[in-house]
């Protein structure tokens, strides 16, 4: 059996072996993102909602960054017991990231089992196509605005690939620099480019592509100069105020990635799957 990428954070929640079937349970040892008190989260009725939404955030931040891997069962009364909340808020942060994607719900005897979504080629490849097209859609904004406002953009985007450069050919490479400098290189160019709502579907879809390429990380280093060059056709866009050429690269950018990640799953195993 194949393994996957190494996780290597230190953790006391059981990550499953890669490409092997997670038999842990939320709830085992104490994890330093949820120790009692660390979220600060109110104990009465009045900021139920905002609970439920620090409990949402703080477990999707878990699950993003591999802290819950794929396949981990989830048990409710055992989170609320965790983050120190009622099991209200706890609920209603399971309910969105059910509908998000996040986590999946079986049939488990009379009650539904929860657990941590699988990474499978599939999944992976239809969140980059969402994502090539809300980040495409931003290239196409900012290639329609002023030199003056995209020119700034585009010094700065090949700035963070000169770094990407750099960190790449160190030995070892940094894999959490790669993936952050990525990321900078990504939500550049959205930010000043999408409007409040854009930004919002971005800020929504973006973090299931973000748990495919840090958990993946590892395997991507020897694929960075074909996202650097598809990076220099992205800016070359833009700069020229061109829509559907910016357009068109950041497109084929997030396909690519989608297939070179397809690669490293096919290699490593999916995570969390039978």
């Amino acid at each position: 059996m194949r393994r996957g990428p190494s996780c290597s954070q230190h953790t006391d929640i059981h990550l499953a072996p890669r490409g092997s079937t997670p038999a842990s349970t939320f709830g085992q040892g104490r994890d330093p993102f949820l120790r009692t008190g660390a979220l600060q989260l109110g104990s009465t009725a009045s900021v139920a909602l905002d609970q439920s939404t620090r409990v949402y955030l703080k477990l999707r931040k878990l699950i993003v960054r591999g802290r819950l891997a794929p396949g981990t069962r989830i048990i409710e009364t055992e989170l609320a017991q965790r983050l120190d909340v009622s099991r209200t808020p706890v609920r209603a942060a399971l309910r969105r990231l059910t509908q998000e994607g996040y986590v999946v719900s079986q049939e488990g005897g009379r009650q539904m089992r929860l657990s941590v979504s699988p990474l499978t080629r599939e999944d992976a490849r239809e969140i980059f196509r969402i994502v090539a097209e809300i980040e495409g859609l931003a290239a196409r904004l900012l290639a329609g605005r002023a030199q003056a406002a995209r020119e700034p953009v585009c010094q700065s985007l090949e700035e963070i690939d000169h770094q990407l450069l750099t960190v790449s050919q160190a030995t070892p490479p940094s894999v959490e620099r790669i993936f952050q400098l990525f990321t900078d290189f990504h939500r550049r160019y959205v930010e000043a480019g999408a409007g409040p709502r854009l930004l919002a579907l971005h800020n929504a879809i973006k973090p299931q592509a973000d748990r495919y390429r840090r958990l993946y990380s590892s395997t991507q280093a020897a694929r960075i100069q074909a996202s650097l060059e598809e990076h220099r056709e992205i800016i070359a866009g833009i700069r020229a105020g061109d829509g559907e050429r910016a357009h068109s690269a950041v497109r084929t950018n997030w396909t690519n990635a989608a297939e070179r990640l397809a690669e490293a799953i096919q290699d490593s195993g999916e995570l969390g799957s039978w």
